[in-house]
């Protein structure tokens, strides 16, 4: 029997967004959409502007004083750019995961209750408890972590840092999380974990990936947009992208003709 296609879940559209610095172009109009229950991979050479589109996600930009950007980008039909929009609300509920591990100078404990403390998560200790657990558990760090958690995040592995600032970042509760090269700094076994922890977070978050591994973003996602200098050449379903290209510089890109 034919599969019935998948009816799409939506949980973030960007119509028409472009971001400049000044007077340079970095974002030309771009339209995209990303599905709750699907990872999505953001590709292409460095510089591309796919990062750079990442951030406008949950207005990252916002901490450049020279960036603006215009277009539509809605969360669950909200405008987040609207005036309304709380920006600090809208980090809790729509995650960072950064290139480099960045945990804060704090104990591994403190690193994950620190969101869910300043955002009035839990009433007693015994909640935050367990939010910290919960937290650690789905990162993949509970039982690498749980008699030690008064030393340092700083202390651990780069692979264990990265899984500590995804544990961070999915304390508070977020609807979208958004990680940025987030295995760039890593080994081939760290990496490893990190693609085995999104694929376990798949579902229970909308998941937008950049990724310059073209191999990571076939492995992990379902939905792939490939940039190039600036605008969005393709987005389609990861298989039809790296096997079936519609566009001539999306395939020279996957066969290593340039980038």
């Amino acid at each position: 029997m034919p599969q019935t296609p998948k009816t799409p879940n939506f949980k973030m559209t960007a119509r028409n967004v472009s971001v400049s610095y000044g007077t340079k172009l970095a974002i030309n109009d771009v339209s995209i959409d990303v599905d709750q229950d699907e990872v999505t991979a953001f590709i292409g050479p460095s510089g591309c502007g796919k990062s750079t589109f990442l951030r406008t996600l949950n207005r990252m930009n916002d901490t450049v004083a020279s960036a603006r950007v215009t277009g539509d980008i809605k969360l669950d039909g909200q405008d987040i750019y609207s005036p309304d929009m709380d920006v600090v609300q809208l980090r809790a509920r729509v995650g960072m995961v950064f290139q480099k591990p960045n945990p804060f100078p704090k104990s591994i404990y403190e690193n994950v209750a620190y969101g869910p403390r300043i955002h009035g998560l839990a009433g007693t200790k015994a909640d935050l408890d367990r939010i910290v657990e919960k937290s650690l558990r789905r990162a993949g760090l509970w039982d690498e972590v749980k008699d030690r958690l008064t030393d340092s995040g700083t202390a651990l592995s780069g692979g264990q840092q990265q899984r500590l600032c995804i544990a961070r970042a999915i304390a508070v509760d977020p609807e979208v999380i958004l990680m940025d090269e987030p295995c760039s700094a890593l080994d081939p076994i760290a990496t490893a974990k990190i693609e085995e922890l999104i694929h376990e977070l798949r579902g229970r978050y909308a998941i937008v990936i950049v990724t310059h591994n073209m191999q990571q973003a076939a492995r992990v996602s379902q939905k792939t947009a490939f940039f190039h200098l600036g605008t969005l050449v393709e987005y389609g379903n990861t298989s039809d992208i790296f096997t079936n290209p519609h566009e001539e510089r999306t395939k020279d890109y996957i066969t290593g003709r340039y980038g």
